[in-house]
């Protein structure tokens, strides 16, 4: 079976699936949620190789270091500079 066109599919709707989701194991259990819905008859080592590869290309597009980047700075913005009066 060709898992190309699934792992590609579930990449490309990560932003939408994993919305509010900032950790690696969360958003997996989302991932895989998602696809024994979407893919009910995808055997058990299949689903796991979508899985697999969907986090890898997340990894490599940085997907999770974004989230931790937004929070980090978003959290940095409203921090005292010591410079108020």
């Amino acid at each position: 079976m060709n898992l190309r066109p699934i792992i590609d599919d579930l990449a490309g709707q990560a932003d939408d699936l994993l919305a509010g989701i900032k950790d690696r194991a969360s958003a997996r259990a989302a991932l895989d949620e998602f696809l024994t819905l979407e893919q009910p008859r995808l055997a058990p080592a299949d689903r796991r190789t979508v899985l697999d590869h969907t986090m890898g290309i997340l990894e490599s597009e940085d997907f999770f270091a974004e989230r931790y980047v937004d929070s980090f700075d978003a959290d940095q913005n409203t921090e005292s500079t010591g410079d108020e009066d």
